[in-house]
C-alpha cells in the first residue's frame, strides 16, 4: 500500500484483531459539536447505543451535556462515568428496570401512555426516597420517514417506536416536561428540517407546554459537507417559535471516523479471485456490515478493479457470509499484512460478540498529542466462558 497514511499509528506493532480509537480525531468531532452548542444554546447528548467506551467518556463529557441511554446498564454507565445528564428511553420497561433507573436517570422517556400511567407514581416515590428528582418525557412518532433502510426507520408503517398523533392523550400531559422523536440515520440537516415541519404539524399544539424537545439522533453533524448552517438555523427557529430547550442526541457524529479495526491476513485462497482470510470476523466484530448491509472502507484500498490487485476479503468464522467485500490494492496482499478498516468506533465496538468462540478485539487508544498507542483492554477465554 502506498500514499499518505490515514491513521497515526503503526498497525504492524499491534496485536490483531484490535480496535484503535484516536483521541485527536475524537477531539475534532467534539470541536464541531461545541460550535453547534455555542451558536444555538442547544444541548447535545452522547447516544451510548452507538459509542460507549468508558475510557474516553470523561473527555467527551468536557464538551457534551450528558448521555442518552437505552437500558439500565447504559444509564448506569452514564451516571457513574459521564457524570452529567442521563436521559433514558426504552420501548418498554419492566418494574425492575424502573427501580434500577430511578438510581441513575434524570429524564425518563416513555414510549406509551400505558407505561407512563403505570409507572409514574412508582418513579416519583422511589426517586424521592433516594433524594432524587426525575423528569418525565414521551416519545412521539411524527410519521415522517427520511431513512432508506427499513430496519433503521423508526417511522416506518407498523413501527413500535413513538406515539402517533391519533393515539396522543393531551389529557395525560400533566407531569410531562419533554417530547422526543427520532427518525434519522446518517443524514443531513435538510432531512431534519423536513422532519421538524412534520412534527410541528402533528404535535405543535403541545410544544409550548414542554420544557424541552429532543430531536433524537442520526444527525451526521461531523461528516464533511454536512450543512451546519441549516442545522443551526433549524434549531434557533424552533427554540424561538416554541420557547423550549432543544436537545440533540447523536451517536455517530461524536465518534465518526475516529476509530479503526486492525486485522491481519492469515491466508490467501484461490478462487474466481484471490480470497483473503483475515483474523477479524465480520459477524463477530463488525456485524453492521451484514445488518445494514454495507462495505467497510480499508485504508489504502479502492473498489474492485480500480487498482492493480483485486481480492475478496473475509473472516475466519464458519459463516459462509463472513465477507467484508471486494477490494483492490496497489500490490498483492501477503500473509501477515495488516488491514486497517476505517470508521469502526461507532456501533462496531458496542456490537461485538463471541460467535464461534472468536476472541473479541483488543481495545487501544491513540493518545494526544504524540500518537502513542495505549492498550485499554484485552480479552481472552474467560470472556467467552463467563458470558455463557
Amino acid at each position: 500500500m502506498t500514499g499518505q497514511p490515514e491513521y497515526r499509528f503503526d498497525p504492524n506493532t499491534l496485536s490483531t484483531p484490535c480496535f484503535v480509537v484516536d483521541e485527536k480525531l475524537l477531539d475534532a468531532n467534539l470541536n464541531i459539536l461545541k460550535g453547534v452548542k455555542d451558536r444555538t444554546g442547544c444541548k447535545i447528548l452522547l447516544a451510548l447505543k452507538c459509542f460507549a467506551m468508558p475510557r474516553v467518556l470523561p473527555r467527551i463529557a468536557g464538551v457534551l451535556d450528558g448521555v442518552c441511554a437505552s437500558s439500565p446498564h447504559e444509564a448506569r454507565l452514564g451516571y457513574d462515568v459521564f457524570k452529567k445528564e442521563v436521559h433514558t428511553f426504552g420501548a418498554a420497561y419492566s418494574r425492575d428496570d424502573i427501580l434500577d433507573l430511578c438510581r441513575t436517570t434524570d429524564h425518563l422517556v416513555f414510549n406509551s401512555f400505558n407505561q407512563y400511567t403505570r409507572f409514574a407514581s412508582l418513579v416519583k416515590d422511589t426517586a424521592a426516597a433516594l433524594g432524587r428528582s426525575i423528569e418525565f418525557g414521551l416519545r412521539i412518532n411524527p410519521e415522517h420517514s427520511e431513512g432508506t433502510v427499513p430496519i433503521y426507520d423508526p417511522c416506518a408503517p407498523g413501527s413500535r417506536l413513538g406515539i402517533k398523533r391519533k393515539d396522543f392523550r393531551p389529557d395525560l400531559l400533566a407531569g410531562i416536561t419533554g417530547l422526543h422523536w427520532h427518525n434519522l440515520c446518517e443524514q443531513d440537516a435538510d432531512c431534519l428540517e423536513r422532519t421538524v415541519r412534520a412534527a410541528e404539524a402533528g404535535f405543535g399544539d403541545f410544544f409550548k407546554k414542554m420544557n424541552y424537545v429532543n430531536f433524537g439522533g442520526g444527525h451526521h453533524i461531523t461528516r464533511r459537507g454536512y450543512n451546519l448552517d441549516l442545522l443551526v438555523e433549524t434549531i434557533l427557529t424552533f427554540q424561538d417559535r416554541w420557547d423550549v430547550q432543544v436537545y440533540l442526541e447523536p451517536g455517530e457524529a461524536v465518534a465518526l471516523n475516529a476509530g479503526f479495526l486492525v486485522a491481519q491476513v492469515l491466508d490467501i485462497l484461490p478462487g474466481d479471485m484471490d480470497i483473503v482470510i483475515m483474523d477479524a470476523s465480520v459477524p463477530a466484530h463488525m456485524p453492521d456490515v451484514i445488518e445494514m448491509p454495507y462495505r467497510p472502507d480499508i485504508a489504502g484500498s479502492g473498489p474492485a478493479g480500480k487498482k492493480a490487485y483485486t481480492c475478496r476479503i473475509g473472516g475466519p468464522s464458519c459463516l459462509a457470509g463472513d465477507v467484508a467485500g471486494e477490494y483492490s490494492f496497489d500490490t498483492p496482499l501477503k500473509v501477515g499484512d495488516r488491514l486497517v478498516f476505517k470508521d469502526m468506533a461507532i456501533y462496531s465496538m458496542v456490537k461485538t460478540n463471541t460467535f464461534n468462540g472468536i476472541c473479541l478485539p483488543d481495545i487501544n487508544l491513540c493518545r494526544e498529542p504524540d500518537g502513542r498507542v495505549e492498550t485499554v483492554r484485552t480479552f481472552g477465554y474467560s470472556d467467552f466462558y463467563n458470558r455463557l
